[in-house]
């Protein structure tokens, strides 16, 4: 669905932001390089290489949430138990060992994201709430194959060090949460036409994270 295309009309918001993304949300999926970590064809490396990428979104997620807890539009998405980056410190921690911060480095293209993400926090809460619901939602959802996959092929602990990114240990009951998460979309407090922009940055979100992808497959050519 174009994003042009939502009218005002008795559709709760929440399904059409799930509707208007969901071939890009498929088409991320099955890009080349989460197709190939997810069959087994790259090594722990292109993992921990994926987690680093993931540790900068979600600072520039999470450094403005204290701020933004009170916004009328931003502050109902404001939820602790979501919070992600002390995790992925924890994997890294593991994956990369214990001076990990003098060797993780950012792709071009999520140094781009980030930057996006930080500039809705700054200027649009709006904007913000659409990267908050394609991230979090998508690790609640999708996340979890990658924690299977990842425990498989490589041998983590359980819901240990190197997956702690995809265990939300506040979140007692994953479909409970989302389906509040989506009663909160549907009342976000914005016009429809807002709420348009919102759903075109969702696809924006989505572009942002399929770019990651392409580098990190550049990086990681199956056979190279």
């Amino acid at each position: 669905m174009n994003a042009r295309a939502v009218t005002a009309d008795a559709t709760p918001f929440s399904v059409l932001i799930r509707t208007a993304s969901q071939d890009q949300h498929t088409e991320a999926e099955n890009s080349g390089f989460m197709s190939d970590l997810l069959g087994g064809g790259l090594g722990v490396e292109a993992y921990a290489r994926y987690t680093e990428q993931l540790w900068y979104v979600y600072r520039a997620l999470e450094a403005p949430a204290e701020r933004l807890a009170g916004d009328p539009v931003a502050g109902p998405f404001i939820r602790p138990e979501l919070f992600r980056v002390a995790e992925i410190e924890r994997d890294l921690a593991h994956l990369r060992g214990a001076d990990w911060r003098e060797t993780v480095s950012a792709l071009p293209a999520t140094r781009e994201y980030a930057a996006r993400v930080e500039e809705c926090a700054r200027n649009w809460t709006a904007g913000y709430v659409a990267h908050h619901y394609t991230r979090y939602l998508g690790d609640l959802s999708g996340g979890q194959i990658i924690r299977g996959t990842a425990e498989k092929t490589w041998g983590f602990a359980r819901k240990g060090d190197g997956v702690r990114f995809y265990v939300f240990e506040g979140v007692a009951n994953p479909a409970e949460f989302k389906r509040d998460y989506r009663a909160r979309l549907d009342a976000i407090a914005v016009d429809d036409p807002e709420k348009r922009r919102v759903i075109e940055e969702c696809g924006r979100a989505f572009d942002f994270n399929g770019a990651v992808f392409r580098e990190l497959g550049g990086e990681f050519r199956r056979g190279v």
